[in-house]
Order: structure tokens, then C-alpha cells, then sequence
């Protein structure tokens, strides 16, 4: 027999057919990506028009070195209060602008880049021998 879905009133809570996520849409041309933050259907054809554009992000930086991101933060918690699931990305985007908690891998990946910096300052700091062959 198959299995029929309860009414949300039984007390099972909301009963949605399809997760939905929110996630990257990648627009923009080859060799410049921009993305949509965009909520949409798990299990559908991804090629779909998704369901509702909730913010943007140019990974690109810009002439001030910066990477712009803008996020309806309204929409997003309501989304996440209906059972939306987040991907990865979004979820360190959201906890750099401070929506979430930091996630550590955030915290590595910055330790990391500090640590490269440092060593390369020091091999700059470090003087060259000049190396001029004597001719006779």
C-alpha cells in the first residue's frame, strides 16, 4: 500500500514534497563568474529557474581588494525557519559576515595565509649575493 502523506494539522509538522537549499547559481561569463545566492529544489532538474534569489557574490576582487557580497538576511531566516538546507559556501559567507558562528576551516585557511606571507617577507628581507663573473 502506498505510503500517503499527513496532514501538516496531525501534528508531524510541515510536510514539504521537496528540500530546498540554499546554494550558489553560477552566471557570468568564462573566466569571470558571478553568483546568485539562491534558494532552490533539491531533487529537481538543477537547470530550473530557482525558486528565489537571496543575495549575490563577486569572487573577483575589485580595484579595492574586496569581494562583494550582499545577503537579504530577512529571507534567509525565513527560508531556514521552513527546514531550508545551506551548502557549505554559503554557510563560511554567512559566518564571515557574522550571521553564523565562524567556521574553523575559516580560521586555518586565514592561519595559513598569514603563514605564507611571513615567509615570504623573509625571503625578500634576506639579501641577495650578487654573483658577477670576474673576466680576465
Amino acid at each position: 500500500m502506498p505510503r500517503l502523506n499527513l496532514h501538516p494539522s496531525s501534528g508531524t509538522g510541515i510536510n514539504t514534497p521537496f528540500a530546498k537549499a540554499i546554494r550558489f547559481a553560477r552566471y557570468g561569463c568564462t573566466n569571470r563568474p558571478f553568483y546568485h545566492i539562491v534558494l532552490m529544489d533539491v531533487k529537481k532538474d538543477p537547470r530550473r529557474p530557482p525558486i528565489e534569489q537571496l543575495g549575490t557574490y563577486d569572487p573577483i576582487p575589485n580595484v579595492y581588494n574586496e569581494r562583494l557580497v550582499s545577503f537579504n538576511y530577512e529571507r534567509i531566516q525565513y527560508w531556514l525557519a521552513q527546514g531550508a538546507q545551506i551548502s557549505k559556501p554559503i554557510a563560511n559567507l554567512l559566518g564571515l559576515a557574522g550571521f553564523f558562528p565562524v567556521h574553523p576551516r575559516t580560521y586555518l585557511k586565514a592561519w595559513r595565509n598569514r603563514k605564507i606571507a611571513r615567509e615570504n617577507v623573509a625571503k625578500e628581507s634576506i639579501p641577495q649575493e650578487n654573483t658577477v663573473a670576474s673576466g680576465s
